[in-house]
């Protein structure tokens, strides 16, 4: 539980922002009004999350899930919240979903090209090259060509 009165209210940067996204742009909110919107705002939602708390207790579960806070908002008489708030839950699982989806897709990406012969690397290559040169500087080949290359 919360220690202080305080502990409950919701961060003013939301609130800010919240609340500058619903109005025009030319329209300053003051120090105040934004206080009160989120007292206001920190309120609604404990009274809100309370009676949905009410039904998960009433069926004996721990868990409050999206339907019980649909059933306390029609208690609270908030019905015309019920639908926007149901196609912003929607959009928000499809939205997990394919999150979700694509990260699944990544990981098998990641483990099939773990899978797969990795071509040979830089320092495989430079280690052959100078594997080979060693094998002519035995055999002299190397120095031949190194003593025409400087004279001009």
């Amino acid at each position: 539980m919360a220690e202080k009165p305080e502990d409950l209210n919701l961060p003013n940067a939301v609130i800010s922002r919240l609340a500058k996204d619903a109005l025009p742009e030319n329209v300053n909110i003051s120090k105040e009004a934004r206080t009160a919107i989120g007292k206001a705002a920190s309120v609604f939602v404990l009274y809100a999350t309370s009676c949905a708390n009410n039904f998960t207790q009433k069926q004996n579960r721990k868990t409050l899930t999206a339907p019980d806070v649909f059933e306390a908002l029609e208690e609270m008489e908030f019905e015309h919240f019920i639908k926007p708030l149901k196609e912003s839950l929607a959009l928000f699982r499809k939205e997990q979903k394919g999150k979700k989806e694509a990260a699944a897709e990544s990981k098998r990406k990641k483990s099939d090209i773990a899978s797969e012969p990795e071509p040979e690397s830089k320092r495989q290559k430079i280690e052959s090259e100078d594997k080979e040169k060693s094998k002519e500087i035995k055999t002299g080949e190397a120095h031949e060509d190194t003593e025409n290359e400087e004279k001009p």
